[in-house]
């Protein structure tokens, strides 16, 4: 078996390395994360899905200034419509979380939560980014239309074959296989079909895609080195896709707080919640998770769900509590490093892709 580094992904990004940042909406992706993996040979990718349309082009406009280097902006593709109906239910669980933080009580007011898909993607537009990235679904056919007039390049994540072969039939350029083992939010489009996300595991998932699609794919979820990256290639992909790799690297906008509990954790320490933004996401399980199972209450949809909870999430960050912060992390925890730079990640993971792949062609 001979395998290589330089994959088609490289040609088509401009890439040195095939490696993308995943798009880590919240904090974590900033700028200097984006820049830096970029800078390093890989496609950096600013988790853009929660910020107001000016943020992201302050965002793009220094992610510029830092580098000259391709790099993406991800986007959840995806309506920000409420679902208000069990209010009531709901805020009394959250209201015992605001107690133990010393926040006023919240009453049965819906929540309303602002679609911003539209002014997000017209920045991107605008500022012609190299890269869109999409969570959750597709960018509509305008909007591909559009980004693909401005020589923008679409990349989707998938869950399942099926949504891979969508992403292909849509037009997208490269689709990411996003394994069960992924942290944070997956990609899943349709959550009425899969309620807690489609959770097949990354290795399973990725010979199928490649298998089933033309596109270039990437695999992402629990991949943390130069072994993943050979292994990922080996069954099919053309690169791979990090992001609890970078959490703790020194760019990294992840909170202290947050860093200690990752670098505290193993591969037991995930569980898959919607206890936080009401769509499956895999995090480090803690009091707010615990609290929310026993109230046997189910959490509200997305994107309700997660702006009712904005309030117990940032406060807690204030103080410095773990126990009510949402602590994304995929499954392959024991391999992040405290303060390391994101060149020094790429580089070592790329060294130790290289040093393999020596040893598979001999």
């Amino acid at each position: 078996m001979v395998l290589r580094l330089h994959t088609g992904v490289c040609s088509l990004f401009g890439i040195r390395y095939p490696l993308f940042l995943a798009g880590m909406a919240g904090g974590p992706s900033t700028p200097e994360l984006v820049a830096a993996v970029s800078e390093a040979g890989g496609l950096g990718t600013l988790g853009a899905a929660y910020m107001e349309p000016d943020a992201i082009g302050a965002a793009i406009d220094e992610i510029r200034r830092r580098t000259d280097a391709p790099f993406a902006v991800n986007l959840f593709a995806l309506r920000a419509v409420d679902d208000n109906a069990r209010i009531r239910e709901v805020q009394p669980v959250l209201n015992t979380m605001r107690d133990a933080l010393g926040l006023p009580q919240a009453g049965p007011e819906p929540a309303a939560t602002r679609d911003l898909l539209d002014a997000q993607l017209a920045v991107l537009l605008e500022k012609k980014v190299p890269v869109i990235s999409t969570a959750f679904g597709l960018l509509d056919e305008p909007a591909l239309r559009e980004a693909k007039a401005a020589s923008i390049r679409v990349v989707a994540m998938a869950t399942t074959v099926r949504e891979a072969v969508l992403a292909e039939q849509a037009g997208c350029d490269a689709v990411v296989a996003q394994g069960t083992e992924a942290g944070g939010h997956r990609g899943t489009f349709d959550v009425r079909r899969h309620p807690m996300g489609a959770n097949i595991g990354t290795f399973a998932l990725v010979p199928q895609i490649a298998d089933s699609v033309k596109l270039p794919v990437l695999a992402a979820g629990g991949i943390m080195d130069g072994r993943g990256l050979v292994a990922a290639l080996a069954l099919g992909a053309q690169g791979v896709q990090l992001g609890t790799r970078f959490l703790t690297a020194a760019e990294s906008g992840a909170h202290p707080a947050y860093r200690q509990q990752l670098l505290d954790s193993t591969e037991e320490s995930t569980v898959l919640t919607k206890a936080f933004s009401g769509r499956p996401a895999r995090g480090i399980a803690n009091g707010f998770i615990r609290q929310w199972d026993a109230s046997g209450i189910e959490p509200l949809p997305f994107p309700t769900q997660n702006t009712l909870t904005r309030d117990v999430r940032n406060e807690a960050a204030k103080q410095n509590n773990p126990d009510y912060m949402s602590l994304w992390a995929g499954q392959g925890t024991r391999q992040l490093t405290s303060g390391q730079t994101a060149g020094d990640i790429v580089a070592e993971i790329m060294n130790e892709a290289k040093a393999l792949i020596g040893s598979v062609s001999e």
